[in-house]
């Protein structure tokens, strides 16, 4: 299980591109957006450098041991945001994670992929792809 040594490390960390202005003005395009334009997207409360949750704590150090790039989503910023990618995945909390346009799931997934190994596959694959 991933240890919190890394909590505010931050390795490659950036904010997801925004859509052009007028288009994606519905939510539920914008999330679209954000996923197809990223290999691995995170929605967690708060950002990398200053996780608000342990949850949203715990994913990014997952992800900061991979040393892999990756966008987030801080979904206290917009409460629309936040309500629409619950119904978006259909899963009801936050963080979530997506990786190669497919939705893998919240903290204990990503951890269990992560001690399994698993979860450096499915990145390795995305970001080869």
């Amino acid at each position: 299980m991933p240890s919190f040594k890394n909590i505010f490390k931050v390795v490659g960390a950036e904010q997801a591109p925004q859509p052009p202005a007028g288009e994606g003005g519905d939510v539920m395009e914008r999330i679209r957006h954000d996923i197809e334009s990223n290999k691995i997207l995170i929605y967690m409360k708060g950002d990398p450098s200053f996780p608000q949750c342990g949850f949203s704590a715990a994913t990014i150090d997952a992800f900061n041991d991979l040393d892999v790039p990756y966008a987030t989503r801080d979904v206290l910023q917009d409460p629309e945001l936040r309500q629409s990618i619950k119904q978006f995945s259909n899963w009801p909390t936050i963080p979530q994670v997506y990786i190669d346009g497919k939705f893998v799931g919240g903290c204990d997934i990503v951890l269990e992929l992560h001690a399994s190994g698993e979860l450096r596959t499915l990145v390795d694959q995305a970001i080869k792809g």
